[in-house]
């Protein structure tokens, strides 16, 4: 879909893009002058992190543990969510990982909100931003593993099944690096197609009837972008428990919990 004209990011452009150009050009960056120097998407990536900041230094100022208001009841029980489910599936040690996990689902939730918003689109609309995100969390859990098990221990993970013979690793071990490679494309396509396929939807929509055929694709976008943000944070937590458990580790009941390849099976 070609992108079509917005307000803010002419404004944006307008201010900013003298300098982007000034500063790039030297280095060999060429800009098309039939588009913005700084694209659409990017544009909206920055308003959400000058939002985000905003935000977290208003409610910031406001914390109060004996009269808490309603946006840091709302703050806290989800992030006490969040905490829990990566508990549950990585063990004691899920909250290390929960800043990484918690900024990628903040900032998926309202990318994708911001396109219902009129005036401006969602950034996971791009698949330039959807594969930023799928590569962060695939190369933050490698990194991961590695920190945690070693390099030599990671990569055997990759070799052969627990308790299997090691000639299985002939056929194991390209199947798994094939799995993990398409993680990044199934984490990004998912998000996009998802996305932009909603915009798309309401935009075609809204050329039929403004303001009135689209409001129900609108209300189903509100479900199901919370749902697409949440489903990328349940893999990322699938794949970082994966990546950094031990095996025949032992939950605090003493019973076996699921670790490593033992743990259920994510695309």
């Amino acid at each position: 879909m070609q992108e079509h004209p917005l307000l803010i990011v002419d404004l944006v452009n307008a201010a900013l893009g003298p300098l982007v150009r000034a500063i790039l050009e030297p280095f060999g960056v060429h800009f098309d002058p039939a588009h913005p120097v700084i694209p659409n998407y990017l544009v909206m990536v920055m308003l959400i992190v000058a939002g985000v900041t905003v935000l977290s230094l208003f409610v910031r100022s406001r914390l109060s543990v004996e009269n808490p208001g309603k946006l840091q009841i709302l703050l806290e029980d989800g992030l006490t969510a969040l905490l829990g489910m990566m508990e549950q599936w990585i063990g004691p040690k899920g909250p290390r990982y929960f800043p990484l996990v918690g900024t990628l689902f903040v900032f998926i939730l309202l990318s994708n909100y911001l396109g219902l918003v009129p005036g401006f689109m969602a950034p996971t609309s791009s698949l330039n931003v959807t594969l930023g995100c799928a590569l962060t969390i695939w190369v933050y859990y490698h990194f991961q593993g590695i920190k945690e098990q070693g390099i030599v221990n990671y990569v055997k993970h990759f070799m052969v099944p627990p308790g299997a013979h090691w000639s299985l690793g002939i056929i194991y071990f390209p199947i798994e690096v094939i799995s993990h490679l398409a993680r990044v494309m199934s984490l990004s396509l998912r998000l996009f197609g998802n996305i932009f396929g909603e915009e798309l939807v309401i935009l075609i929509f809204f050329s039929l009837m403004p303001f009135v055929l689209p409001l129900p694709m609108m209300f189903l976008a509100l479900i199901t972008g919370g749902l697409q943000a949440f489903i990328f944070a349940l893999l990322s937590i699938i794949y970082l428990q994966g990546a950094v458990a031990v095996e025949h580790e032992h939950d605090d009941h003493g019973h076996d919990a699921p670790r490593g390849h033992h743990a259920p099976a994510a695309a």
